[in-house]
């Protein structure tokens, strides 16, 4: 792609991002979340296999469908009270449908099919992009309609994340695929707590995204695509396997790393709001998911030792 249209399109992702987050009318905040999706579309598809024309496909159906669910929701909503305005989604079909279609867009379970499929299909950088920038519109819309969103509904597709994320990360041998699965998973520790503390759970996919970030740079560095990759690129850069090895660790959410601190605070509200069956459930799923971080881990630390 020439750099005309490079700029063209970073400016479009940013803008809509933006847009979304700042506007308090839905129509605007849809228009936001299309240009978004609009100019990601090319660089899903930049490279030419026909893995990543299928993931572009995908991303676009997924991305519209939920779309078109926002469309349905604010229109409802704005028949049923008049008004177009975010905070005032009063109408309960209304809420359910636009928190089914944002969990779509962020890719939480059970519409969470189309995440693993696009990711692996696509290059490394783009990978990070949608796991990272692409989850802040959605979740800012799901931040601000969090006190209207029904706490079960919540509370059922976070834990339904976290252990389609857990169990569905163990078997995998491709990274890509195990991070899509990890972000699904963190996800849903996002969704649950949002119904309790909608400024804990931004504070958790912050620092998600802060812990993601390098592992997805220090694996196009590398070029590590497979746990096969990882046991071959040691022998080249030992230093930067072993951060992977231990952001792995501390996104897992393994005390003392700092992915530990919103998963011990998201437990403490849980226990506090005498939740305890769901804390239980929440700490048994995150045993899921650190059994295939702790895969990869093992794996470096006897190749490294």
């Amino acid at each position: 792609i020439n750099p005309t249209s490079i700029t063209i399109i970073t400016l479009s992702i940013i803008m809509g991002t933006i847009m979304t987050m700042s506007s308090s009318n839905w129509l605007m905040a849809w228009i936001g979340l299309e240009l978004n999706m609009l100019a990601i579309l090319p660089i899903i598809s930049k490279p030419k296999t026909t893995r990543a024309s299928e993931a572009t496909i995908k991303y676009f159906l997924t991305q519209a469908i939920a779309s078109a669910m926002m469309l349905l929701s604010s229109t409802t909503n704005a028949w049923q009270t008049g008004s177009w305005d975010i905070l005032e989604l009063k109408n309960k079909f209304s809420t359910t449908i636009m928190t089914l279609s944002l969990m779509m867009k962020m890719g939480a379970a059970p519409i969470h099919f189309w995440l693993p499929e696009v990711l692996q299909g696509t290059t490394l950088q783009t990978a990070l992009l949608i796991t990272t920038w692409q989850k802040l519109a959605p979740i800012s819309l799901m931040y601000m309609i969090s006190n209207n969103i029904q706490p079960a509904l919540l509370m059922s597709a976070g834990i339904l994340s976290m252990i389609v994320g857990g169990l569905g990360g163990i078997n995998q041998t491709q990274l890509r695929k195990t991070m899509a699965y990890s972000s699904i998973n963190n996800l849903g520790w996002t969704i649950m707590i949002m119904a309790l503390s909608p400024n804990l759970a931004v504070m958790n996919i912050f620092i998600y995204m802060i812990m993601t970030t390098p592992i997805f740079l220090m694996m196009t560095s590398t070029s590590t695509k497979t746990l096969q990759n990882l046991t071959t690129t040691w022998t080249t850069s030992t230093a930067t396997t072993l951060s992977i090895a231990l952001l792995m660790l501390s996104t897992s959410g393994l005390p003392p790393f700092t992915g530990f601190l919103p998963k011990m605070l998201a437990l403490n509200e849980l226990i506090t709001q005498k939740l305890t069956t769901l804390a239980t459930l929440a700490i048994m799923t995150s045993l899921a998911s650190l059994l295939f971080y702790l895969r990869i881990t093992y794996l470096i630390m006897v190749l490294t030792s």
